[in-house]
């Protein structure tokens, strides 16, 4: 299912503040997307609290629509996961099916409550590794937006944060950093799903950084030319 320029975006666990930021900004830049969760009735619930607020900020007309993950998967091109660690492996179980030869976003951070400011990476090397082995290699599990605020996200100006994208294949990985920049932020080649582990593991750094000096802090690579 694609429109004429664009592929569809679905965004699984898509009802938090994560979800629901990344879906303004792909929506802001003329992507068909998809709020999934595990009911229809929260989905719903999480589009019209987004079309209110976008409402309310002056954004034009876009295309955001509700659906069970299941659905959701099923209708989309590029698939993003934004669930809590504990709920990964089984809402992936629950849509394996549908994500066979497409692109999955996995923006899962293996925080262990209470200790979320702690680094504290599965045996498997990473959340990403994880979705990637469950998954099978007819998935292309690209790893992603990890070290970026939510609320950046949910506010209408420019992110100040770069992305590292990391998965097996390049091609799936220039596709995500499209994505990445359609979101108002620069992406970066990575390497394999293996180093996803650097980026997960950054987040429970940045949460370190956040409680100690009360901000939203993000990454960004120097040494660029940015000619």
């Amino acid at each position: 299912m694609t429109t004429d320029k664009l592929p569809v975006l679905a965004i699984l666990g898509g009802t938090g503040d994560l979800g629901t930021g990344l879906a303004r900004r792909w929506a802001q830049a003329g992507y068909q997307v998809i709020i999934g969760s595990r009911t229809q009735e929260k989905a719903e619930a999480a589009v019209a609290d987004l079309r209110e607020v976008m409402a309310e900020r002056g954004v034009g007309a876009v295309s955001v629509q509700a659906m069970a993950n299941l659905e959701a998967a099923s209708a989309a091109d590029i698939v993003t996961l934004t669930v809590p660690f504990s709920h990964q492996a089984s809402t992936l179980e629950s849509v394996r099916q549908a994500l066979q030869g497409k692109i999955l976003i996995d923006v899962t951070v293996p925080l262990v409550p209470p200790k979320v400011a702690r680094v504290q990476l599965p045996p498997q090397g990473s959340a990403g590794q994880i979705a990637q082995e469950l998954l099978g290699e007819d998935v292309s599990v690209v790893s992603a937006f990890q070290n970026v605020a939510a609320a950046h996200l949910q506010e209408g100006k420019g992110v100040e944060c770069d992305v590292l994208v990391s998965g097996n294949r390049k091609e799936a990985r220039e596709e995500v950093i499209k994505l990445v920049e359609a979101a108002g932020m620069r992406g970066f080649h990575a390497g394999m799903i293996n180093n996803a582990a650097a980026a997960e593991a950054l987040t429970s750094v940045l949460i370190t950084i956040n409680k100690q000096y009360g901000c939203h802090a993000g990454i960004k690579i120097s040494g660029l030319d940015d000619a």
